[in-house]
């Protein structure tokens, strides 16, 4: 990206990765449409959802939820390099916006918190965002792999986790 995308383009991006309803016996996220689980949209709603609450969810309200839960909650549009900001949206979607906080604190070297802060934004200026986004990339990717060594229903997933890994390199 040459030019700093907007919370929009980034969100637009994820949706087009994660796409439509999606209900996969492997998939501990259980029913997923546009990235939102099942029981995201229930915390989002603070109400029980069922799997067809998530089927009918709408483009508009997923990007609230993505843009507020992926985006401005976990401080990531306070990361001024756009393709580690994208990164990190991408991965919070994937694997947890807290998750991927520790991961980028443990990259950057400052206490591991799950915050990000002055600490971590101004490590992040210090490292370099190429070297930061080149480290989280191999932690991800890492990260995968043990969720694949660790059930191998996974497997199923391995390819499009590639892919979408490949995006960003």
């Amino acid at each position: 990206m040459s030019q700093r995308p907007t919370v929009r383009e980034i969100v637009d991006d994820v949706l087009r990765r994660e796409g439509e309803f999606v209900q996969h016996p492997a998939d501990a996220g259980g029913p997923t449409k546009f990235g939102i689980t099942q029981a995201t949209l229930a915390e989002w709603r603070h109400a029980p959802v069922t799997a067809s609450d998530v089927s009918a969810l709408t483009l508009d309200e997923a990007r609230r939820i993505l843009e507020q839960r992926y985006v401005r909650d976990p401080k990531f549009d306070q990361v001024h390099d756009a393709r580690l900001q994208a990164l990190l949206v991408d991965y919070g979607v994937h694997s947890g916006p807290s998750r991927v906080v520790r991961a980028l604190q443990r990259v950057v070297g400052v206490e591991v918190d799950g915050v990000i802060g002055p600490d971590t934004l101004a490590a992040i200026d210090r490292m370099g965002a190429d070297t930061v986004t080149r480290q989280l990339l191999q932690a991800r990717g890492r990260a995968l792999a043990s969720l694949i060594a660790a059930d191998p229903a996974q497997r199923a997933f391995a390819a499009g986790w590639l892919r979408r890994l490949m995006e960003f390199v």
